[in-house]
């Protein structure tokens, strides 16, 4: 098993938080999330559905996103099942500025400060 750093955000989760912010209150859903990460990616391929969802839920029990499934009727008048929304919380939005500013530098043993 593979353990990270607590604080730490995978690239997934990165782009995942850049797409939940741009979108804001509207929130997203799997399907168009996967688009617009091939979209944003450059690689025109989407995002596979096993490590989309699991990110998703990762970051949901995590505190980083909310989740919501939207109202049956908006789905059965557009024709389509009920679509599971997800919203950046403010932790996710703090998260993704902690992942983006440089790490601070340690001074060694014996290095001179000025």
């Amino acid at each position: 098993m593979v353990f990270r750093r607590p604080g730490t955000l995978l690239p997934i989760e990165h782009r995942i938080l850049e797409v939940g912010i741009r979108r804001g209150a509207a929130g997203m859903y799997g399907f168009s999330l996967a688009a617009e990460l091939a979209e944003t990616s450059g690689d025109k391929a989407l995002v596979a559905h096993g490590t989309l969802y699991k990110a998703l839920d990762r970051m949901r029990r995590a505190g980083l996103l909310e989740a919501h499934w939207e109202d049956a009727d908006v789905a059965a008048e557009a024709g389509r099942p009920r679509r599971r929304m997800y919203t950046v919380t403010a932790s996710g939005v703090t998260a993704l500025r902690a992942a983006e500013s440089p790490a601070p530098t340690i001074r060694g043993v014996g290095e001179a400060t000025m």
